[in-house]
């Protein structure tokens, strides 16, 4: 397939998956990472520590280890790029819709 195909460089939901071959771990992460998008990447691998190093390297908001798509509640949901900012679910959704405000008070005024 054409890396300039559409199903390439845009974000497309639905049932779709996109497979890239590749020899070397930093030939995929420029590749992965060569996109305005970010919401999900996946790494499937048997070697734990491989998929932990390019997990980190990946530029979006979640990584799945042998698997994609998965979303708990209690773990935040969100992309990077132009796939949004901020985080759905857990706490990191809580500190999203919050402001926090310090208020001094002098008592012995």
């Amino acid at each position: 397939m054409a890396e300039d195909a559409e199903i390439c460089r845009n974000e497309i939901f639905g049932p779709v998956a996109i497979l890239n071959k590749f020899k070397t771990e930093e030939e995929i992460i420029k590749k992965s990472n060569d996109t305005e998008f970010g919401l999900m990447a996946g790494v499937f691998t048997q070697d734990i520590n491989k998929a932990m190093r390019v997990a980190a390297e990946f530029d979006s908001g979640m990584v799945g280890i042998n698997c994609v798509s998965m979303c708990f509640l209690q773990a935040p949901f969100g992309g990077s790029k132009q796939s949004g900012i901020g985080r759905e679910n857990g706490i990191a959704a809580l500190r999203m819709f919050t402001e926090p405000k310090t208020v001094f008070v002098n008592l012995t005024y």
